[in-house]
C-alpha cells in the first residue's frame, strides 16, 4: 500500500501565490497525500484563498498561528502531519506532478531506514510584476556525505554547484523531523542548517535524477541584500561552532573570503562577525600574505586603513602589484611576529 505523504505549505502574505503552490501538489500522480497549509501570521488573503482550496479537496487543510517564522510554521505543520512522509514547500514555489511518486520508488532497500529523498531544480526567476522572466535548471548529481556537508557550509556565490538540500526539492519520513525539529531561533539559513544537522547523523541521502522542484526568485528577497546575506552567514557559522564544532574545518574557505572581503571594504562590522571563526593561518591578497594568528590579523585590518585601495586592488596598470610584491615579504614577517 502506498503510504499517506503529508506536504506541508507554509504561507506568509504570499496569498497571491497560494493557489499555484497548492494545485501542483493535488495534481501529484501520487494521490495518497494530504496539503497542509500554515498561515504564519498573514495580513493577506491567504485564509480566504485557502478556504476555495479546501472546498475544491478535501485533502487539504489550513492551520493558522501568529507569526513565528518559517522553521516554528514548518514545525507546527509536522505536528499536524498524518502521513508517514514529509514534503515541505513554501507558498510561492510548487513541484513537478510526478515528484512525489519518483522519490519513494528510490525506497528499494532502505525501507527500513531514516532516508532523505533529493531531487534537481529549477530556480525561477520572477520581475516585480510576479512576471516569470528566467528558468536555471539546477542539475545536483549524487553526492557523498562528506561533499554534502562541505556544501552545505559554502555560500551558493562561492560555489559552483547548487544547493544540494532544499526542502522544496527533498521528500523524507516524519521520524526525522520528529528527532530534528527545525532550530526556531534562526532567522534565516533555516533549510541549511537542518540539512546540515541531519545530515551530520547516521541518515541516508538519495539522489533522484528529476527537475522536481520549482523554487522562485524574487528580486524583494532578503537574501538580495548583501548586509542581511553577511548577518545571516555569520549567525549560521556561529551556530555550527555552538553545536558542531568538528564542522568548521569545511568553512574555512568561506571564512577566507568574508574576511577578505571585509578587509578589501574596511568594514569593521563584518571583520568582526568572521574574525572569530578562524583556523589559522589565513592568506589574504589572492594568498600573497599569510596571517598566523589573531594579533596578526587585527593588526592586517588597522594597516589596511591606511593603505589606497588602488595600491591593493586596482588592476589599471602593473605597478600597484609590483609595489605590493614588494611590501609582501617584510608585510608577512611583521604579522608574523605580531602574531606568532
Amino acid at each position: 500500500m502506498t503510504p499517506l505523504v503529508s506536504i506541508i505549505v507554509n504561507c506568509y502574505n504570499q496569498g497571491h501565490y497560494l493557489d499555484r503552490s497548492v494545485k501542483s501538489v493535488l495534481s501529484q500522480t501520487l494521490t495518497n497525500l494530504e496539503c497542509i497549509i500554515i498561515d504564519d501570521g498573514s495580513t493577506d488573503s491567504t485564509r480566504q484563498i485557502s478556504e476555495s482550496l479546501m472546498a475544491l479537496d478535501s485533502r487539504v487543510s489550513y492551520y493558522f498561528q501568529e507569526n513565528r517564522g518559517l522553521a516554528s510554521a514548518r514545525n507546527f505543520g509536522v505536528s499536524k502531519a498524518k502521513g508517514e512522509w514529509i514534503q515541505c514547500l513554501d507558498a510561492d514555489d510548487w513541484i513537478h506532478e510526478d515528484k512525489t511518486r519518483f522519490q519513494l520508488e528510490h525506497l528499494a532497500g532502505y525501507e527500513d531506514q531514516e532516508v532523505v529523498f533529493y531531487c534537481d531544480y529549477d530556480r525561477v526567476l520572477i520581475d516585480p510584476n510576479d512576471t516569470i522572466i528566467d528558468r536555471q535548471p539546477h542539475i545536483i548529481g549524487h553526492l557523498t556525505k562528506e561533499e554534502l556537508i562541505e556544501r552545505l557550509l559554502t555560500p551558493d556565490f562561492l560555489s559552483s554547484s547548487p544547493h544540494p538540500a532544499l526542502q522544496q526539492a527533498t521528500l523524507m519520513r516524519k521520524s526525522i523531523f520528529l528527532k530534528h525539529p527545525l532550530q526556531e531561533g534562526l532567522k534565516a539559513m533555516v533549510d541549511r542548517y537542518f540539512a546540515l544537522e541531519i545530515a551530520s547523523e547516521e541518515i541516508s541521502f538519495i539522489y533522484t535524477p528529476l527537475i522536481g522542484a520549482f523554487y522562485t526568485k524574487h528580486q524583494s528577497n532578503m537574501t538580495n541584500s548583501w548586509t542581511y546575506l553577511v548577518k545571516s552567514y555569520a549567525d549560521f557559522y556561529q551556530r555550527v561552532t555552538d553545536q558542531r564544532p568538528s564542522l568548521m574545518q569545511f568553512c574555512q574557505r568561506s571564512l577566507t573570503f568574508f574576511i577578505n572581503d571585509s578587509i578589501k571594504e574596511k568594514n569593521q562590522t563584518q571583520f568582526e562577525q568572521f574574525a572569530k571563526f578562524v583556523q589559522f593561518p589565513i592568506y589574504l591578497l589572492d594568498g600573497k600574505i599569510r596571517i598566523r594568528g589573531r594579533s596578526s590579523l587585527n593588526l592586517a585590518f588597522m594597516i589596511r586603513q591606511i593603505i589606497p585601495t588602488t595600491l591593493l586592488y586596482e588592476k589599471t596598470d602593473n605597478l600597484p602589484r609590483k609595489i605590493l610584491g614588494i611590501l609582501s615579504k617584510p608585510l608577512d614577517r611583521l604579522l608574523s611576529v605580531k602574531g606568532g
